[in-house]
């Protein structure tokens, strides 16, 4: 029987409600809602075309009111009602009264519900089509028989109820007494909730994996699988993580389950989707029917993502006799990569998961795509009802394999803020990295065993801008534009964690001007570190640099960074566990990778602690034996070495005279990528930079080392943790490692005077630092070793030597404070001969693999090393560098492994141009790249429109060797010779 379908009523809520709303308009027809008082704020009531209130009241008044939601569909002229899931989707007579009515209802005929909606019933039916079985018995109808039943089943086994789902009327007997004491109240439990006090046992699979297959039968007997599902992340019997296909599993036994399931629905012409649920054991590698859901499931989202069908509009079609035949709805909807769900809840993971109905002050979910799916009813102001099952959200992510389509979750998870009242947010991301997950070793107890690295610290307020961080950050991964990040400043830290007695690369937080408030979940020990911060513990103030012991449940509140700089820091005796990235627990909010989330910390969050076996001894470090010995004032002093670039190359001899002869100012827009200075603007020693840009400072990119005085147009910036690792500017100085942390003290408005210093003096200031950190223990030894002033020496050259190859090419070596060297080769042209040097410098470097050398940078005609000057001599490391290149001038042809790359290009993308109007109001409103950096591109290469910077970028082949970075200096459109182009 087919229908005409104009207008179609949704008898149902929530996150469902919202869903159908949105696949009837996308078919051009008319929405009808229905709700309860209760839910009188939720979305699917503005998304559709009509709605009428149910009334107040429980779930029965409601919901479940035939009678209303009927006469509402009769009276407003409704030809189809879709139940969603859950309340009436099962109710056979609810189908029987629709049918009467001439009402499409948009699922299957009442005779398939009860038919498989009684367990029994749909276990013979199973058996009869050679669906395999668990075993099992009938209904018994008291406990002698079950006793009796259960002898020849074998223990543990499960007490089921015959009718109801969702973990309801489900007991667990591992014995004889167990399955005694528990059959009355099953029964009891199934008679109150269902109408239907009949039970029968099944096996219980200890390592159960539940997994189902989703099917769409056309009432004619042709019924299609589209598919499995795992659904075996569950707590007490409810489905938490969903994800299609089935992980893990022989494809030769999920083919089966599809067949199996097919044959199954076909027996009954099955009309309207449905899902067949099953047991999968592990060990056997075998599964077993469970029961059939005659409706569509929470879970058919990941199912629509992967085959990209839409289970909803089937269901109407079905009923409008427009769904096409099913074997081309086979060939049309192909399985493509992997979807994984998360089911958020409106519930406190630290109080036993129990629902915490309330108001959602302010709501924020990521923004969807074509890989991310949010179903949800609720934003900023809506009320989570005590009286209606707490989930708020399914967050779905579609990848193009499991591993991509569980990062994107959990990513996705990390972005969501609900705030107002408990969720289970940070518990399903925390999940997401759980090995046994990730490996796909699923069970349906899994959770049970689940103990989340949650319940450490848990944050309250988070202050203004706090990250976690640990030393010396992420090294390794300068080349490709990954920063260290890390403490910004790494002196007071370090302390804190040696007066805790951690590792040095323990993590901690970094508190930027307002500190965060925190609760402590288990007994530890702290150290407030850093520039001075007022704070109480429990309410009692409590002093900076000492080792205070804390109890479980103490709240911590640290209010405003005060005293002399503008950071502080919190260590925790044995580090904050957050997962490493890339080696490492630093953030990096740029990136969006590590700590927290890879973002700054926020009210709700929990971090993980690692508890110590002995806490250390509580002692106070003198304030005389700190950073901060007796100081407040905001002038500071910053030893630097004198390079890589100065003069007369770049910069005229007044100038480096200016430069270190000024006081700078710190400017307001300084972050950890940089610290922007207000100075005298250079004369500058030459007119532009030549190929490299309009500008003077403009230079071939070239490495940048952290701490680096970055002249980025006019303006200085003192290159931060987070700052980039390769860029088109010169640099006339380089901090030196034992004074960058004052860079992390800076606060705008104070000023800076660079101080230039020999690379002995550097190393031996070092050298000094660390000891003094080494000893802080022997509190008596300890003296100031961090702020004395070293004597200036007179800066004569940015340049450490020279060196000429028999080809005439100049090798020039530059120093980056005293960590790091810088190698030019060259002219400063593009050279493609010159690239190539470069290339072979350091893939032989690499090959080499001196100790000492912790990574290597190339640049257009460069490469810097940073490398640890205790382990590896500075001019050790230039003459192993002029060999190679020596051997390499040598060689008459240089081959080097290529591939050849396709990328999607974005064109006169929104971000970019709201980052070019950030530019021009905050850094440097007169720059030739704004307000429009294509029509620069334009003006440089002397094109008549946009349209042909844009054929031109589109239609290039671009020869890219060893560079890459999150930042970029000012573009230039070159064509490329097609001789150069790598095939």
């Amino acid at each position: 029987m087919s229908f005409h379908i104009d207008k179609i009523l949704i008898a149902n809520r929530g996150a469902i409600a919202c869903r159908i709303v949105r696949t009837i308009k996308a078919l051009g027809k008319q929405s009808v809602a229905v709700y309860a008082e209760d839910d009188a704020d939720s979305r699917h009531i503005d998304l559709a075309d009509e709605a009428f209130s149910l009334g107040t009241g429980l779930v029965a008044e409601t919901y479940l009111n035939q009678d209303k939601i009927l006469a509402i569909a009769v009276e407003h002229g409704v030809q189809a009602i879709h139940p969603g899931y859950g309340f009436l989707s099962e109710n056979a007579s609810f189908e029987k009264r629709c049918a009467e009515l001439g009402i499409a209802f948009l699922g299957p005929t009442a005779e398939q519900i009860n038919v498989f909606g009684l367990k029994h019933s749909a276990r013979e039916l199973a058996v009869e089509n050679n669906v395999p079985m668990l075993p099992g018995s009938p209904l018994v109808p008291d406990i002698a028989t079950a006793k009796t039943y259960a002898k020849d089943i074998g223990y543990p086994l499960m007490l089921k109820s015959t009718a109801g789902g969702g973990g309801i009327g489900m007991r667990i007997c591992r014995s004889e007494a167990e399955l005694d004491g528990a059959f009355d109240a099953v029964q009891q439990l199934a008679s109150n909730n269902f109408g239907d006090a009949g039970v029968f046992l099944e096996r219980y699979v200890e390592q159960a994996r539940h997994v189902e297959v989703q099917v769409l039968g056309d009432g004619q007997g042709e019924v299609l699988a589209f598919g499995t599902r795992d659904c075996s992340v569950q707590r007490r019997q409810q489905k938490v993580i969903e994800e299609c296909p089935a992980p893990n599993i022989p494809q030769a036994v999920l083919d089966n389950l599809c067949r199996a399931a097919e044959s199954l629905l076909s027996a009954v012409a099955y009309r309207s989707v449905g899902t067949v649920e099953y047991i999968y054991d592990e060990t056997r590698e075998e599964a077993y029917f469970l029961e059939v859901n005659t409706r569509l499931q929470v879970e058919h989202g990941v199912t629509e993502m992967v085959y990209g069908v839409d289970l909803v509009a089937c269901m109407i079609q079905l009923a409008e006799g427009k769904l096409p035949a099913l074997a081309k709805l086979s060939e049309q909807h192909q399985p493509n990569g992997h979807a994984i769900q998360a089911r958020v809840y409106a519930e406190d993971p630290a109080a036993n998961f129990q629902p915490a109905p309330g108001l959602l002050t302010h709501i924020t979910f990521p923004e969807t795509t074509s890989q991310l799916r949010i179903d949800t009813w609720v934003e900023s102001g809506s009320e989570v009802s005590p009286n209606y099952d707490p989930m708020v959200a399914k967050i779905i992510y579609h990848g193009e394999n499991r591993s991509t389509a569980i990062k994107g979750l959990q990513t996705a998870l990390q972005e969501t803020v609900l705030y107002g009242t408990a969720t289970n947010i940070q518990y399903l991301a925390e999940f997401l990295s759980y090995p046994p997950f990730l490996a796909a070793t699923l069970a349906t107890s899994m959770l049970g065993s689940f103990t989340p690295q949650l319940n450490g610290m848990r944050i309250i307020r988070a202050g203004t801008f706090t990250t976690v961080q640990d030393y010396p950050g992420r090294v390794g991964y300068w080349d490709v534009g990954v920063p260290p990040s890390g403490p910004f400043d790494d002196l007071s830290f370090q302390i804190g964690n040696q007066l805790l007695g951690n590792d040095k690369a323990a993590a901690g937080l970094e508190i930027t001007i307002e500190g965060p408030s925190i609760e402590f979940q288990s007994d530890t020990a702290l150290v407030l570190a850093g520039s001075g911060m007022k704070a109480t513990l429990d309410q009692t103030p409590i002093q900076n640099w000492q080792v205070i012991h804390v109890k479980a449940g103490s709240v911590l509140d640290i209010g405003r960074v005060e005293a002399g700089g503008l950071r502080g820091y919190l260590l925790v005796a044995g580090g904050i566990q957050s997962p490493p990235y890339l080696g490492s627990r630093s953030t990096f909010t740029l990136g969006q990778f590590g700590g927290h989330g890879g973002r700054v910390l926020r009210p709700g969050d929990t971090l993980p602690l690692l508890e110590p076996a002995t806490l250390p001894a509580e002692v106070t470090l003198p304030l005389e034996a700190t950073p901060f010995a007796g100081s407040d004032e905001h002038h500071w002093e910053l030893h630097v070495i004198y390079g890589p670039h100065g003069a007369p190359d770049f910069f005229t001899a007044d100038d480096i005279d200016t430069f270190f002869a000024t006081d700078y100012e710190v400017h307001f827009n300084s972050s950890r990528t940089g610290v922007r200075l207000i100075g005298p603007k250079p004369n500058w020693a030459r007119n532009d930079g030549g190929e490299a840009g309009l500008h003077p400072s403009n230079i071939h990119d070239n490495a940048y080392a952290v701490g680096t005085v970055d002249f980025t147009g006019d303006m200085p910036v003192l290159l931060g943790p987070d700052g980039p690792s390769l860029g088109g500017f010169v640099c006339p100085a380089t901090v030196i490692r034992a004074d960058l942390w004052k860079l992390g003290q800076l606060r705008p408005g104070d000023t800076v005077r660079f101080v230039p210093v020999s690379n002995e003096q550097a190393l031996q200031r070092f050298a000094d630092v660390q000891t003094a950190i080494a000893s802080i223990t022997n509190l008596q030894s300890v003296t100031d070793q961090y702020r004395p002033s070293l004597p200036a020496i007179t800066p004569k050259d940015a340049v450490i030597t020279r060196h000429k190859l028999a080809s005439g090419t100049d090798l020039v070596f530059r120093p980056s404070g005293d960590d790091f060297l810088l190698m030019e080769v060259g002219e400063q042209k593009l050279d493609i001969e010159l690239r190539f040097k470069v290339h072979g410098i350091h893939r032989t470097l690499e090959e080499k693999a001196l100790a000492g050398i912790l990574e290597m940078t190339p640049g257009i005609r460069s490469l810097q090393i940073h490398y640890v000057p205790e382990v590896i001599d500075r001019e050790l490391l230039i003459k192993t560098m002029i060999d190679i290149a020596v051997a390499i001038d040598d060689q008459d042809t240089l081959e080097v492994p290529s591939r050849i790359v396709y990328l999607p290009l974005s064109w006169d993308d929104p971000a970019c141009q709201e980052a070019i109007d950030k530019y021009v109001r905050l850094v440097r409103p007169g720059a030739p790249w704004c307000p429009s950096n294509l029509d620069f591109i334009r003006r440089i290469n002397g094109l008549d429109g946009i349209d042909e910077v844009q054929k031109i970028v589109f239609d290039a082949t671009y020869l890219v060797m060893g560079l890459g970075d999150v930042y970029l200096g000012a573009p230039v459109a070159t064509p490329v010779n097609p001789a150069h182009r790598l095939v």
